[in-house]
């Protein structure tokens, strides 16, 4: 009787494993609460890396003197205290709403962004774990994960992507007195409809796929921090969760510090056109176009707001979603 439970043909009859819906729910509700906590450093963020934006303050600054837009500096320090400022100028001159402006479209894009990403590798990597590794996890298998991961959460989510950076390049609102999230974006979905077609909302693809190795880099990094902090696992309270958060923070930090360039060329590919001529065109284009201009520090415009963004936004997103996994598993 020994042979009747046998559990082979339980396992092989279902290819995700058990409870794969939980990384799908855990990511996207760790997405959702990071996105809102830092959706002003990503307003910010955008605006730095666009070329529409700097010549704007540059404008400004000839109009109503140095004191109210101040050139950039070289210093590192520097690019911290200036992010303050602009969302203090944001604030000021636009209103306390405009610090969330996108947040609609980018709460509609974490959301499933985030529940794509995170069900696609939770489960992709036990999948090709127990198919191509004999069961065992190591840096290959979770690289393998976290780019498919990229790959299908980069293409499911890039038009709405693309809504949310029109609408952050906006310095007033435009889109008539209903001032409403859903408003804006619908004026700007059709706008990008009618002059640039479904094309229009596929821009920066390109330098999405690019950016992949971000979220590989960072899952890696991720997955090696978390055993390296195994230590503090079952110890419960604030070390353990230390650990989670330091792990995630560090990883997020690292591989946007590597990546970065990407942000930048991808804001630029998916800016709207000026007086109907699109300056952007391609990802070698864009890339070799930014630094003819402006110079390879460009590249790096915005990191300052980026950081201040993402790092804590990867500890709140991977701790709700360790959080959710543990709670429904213990």
């Amino acid at each position: 009787m020994s042979d009747a439970p046998a559990s082979a043909p339980v396992a092989s009859t279902s290819l995700l494993p058990a409870k794969s819906w939980q990384h799908f729910l855990a990511g996207g509700l760790g997405g959702m609460c990071g996105a809102i906590v830092t959706s002003p450093f990503d307003v910010v963020k955008t605006r730095l890396q666009s070329s529409l934006f700097r010549e704007k303050r540059m404008s400004m600054a000839g109009v109503n003197g140095a004191e109210a837009y101040v050139a950039p500096r070289s210093n590192v320090l520097y690019n911290f205290i200036e992010t303050g400022h602009i969302i203090r100028d944001i604030y000021r001159e636009e209103s306390p709403r405009a610090l969330f402006k996108g947040l609609g479209p980018t709460l509609v894009g974490v959301i499933p962004a985030r529940s794509i990403n995170f069900f696609t590798y939770g489960n992709g990597k036990q999948v090709i774990a127990n198919n191509f590794n004999n069961g065992q996890e190591n840096s290959w298998v979770h690289l393998t994960a976290a780019a498919i991961a990229g790959i299908i959460t980069g293409t499911a989510t890039n038009p709405i992507w693309v809504v949310k950076t029109r609408l952050q390049l906006e310095s007033r609102t435009t889109h008539g007195g209903s001032g409403t999230a859903l408003g804006g974006s619908w004026a700007t979905i059709r706008t990008i409809m009618k002059d640039e077609g479904i094309r229009g909302f596929y821009k920066g693809l390109s330098a999405s796929y690019l950016g992949v190795t971000e979220g590989t880099i960072q899952w890696v990094l991720y997955e090696r921090l978390k055993r390296l902090s195994a230590g503090t696992e079952g110890k419960g309270g604030v070390q353990e969760w230390l650990g989670m958060l330091g792990s995630a923070g560090t990883a997020k930090c690292v591989a946007s510090l590597i990546t970065y360039p990407h942000e930048v060329i991808r804001t630029r590919l998916r800016q709207p056109k000026v007086n109907g001529v699109v300056k952007y065109t391609g990802l070698m284009q864009t890339l070799r176009l930014v630094i003819a201009e402006e110079g390879a520090r460009r590249l790096y415009g915005g990191l300052s707001a980026h950081l201040m963004r993402v790092v804590p936004n990867a500890a709140v997103m991977y701790a709700i979603y360790e959080g959710i996994l543990r709670w429904d598993s213990g």
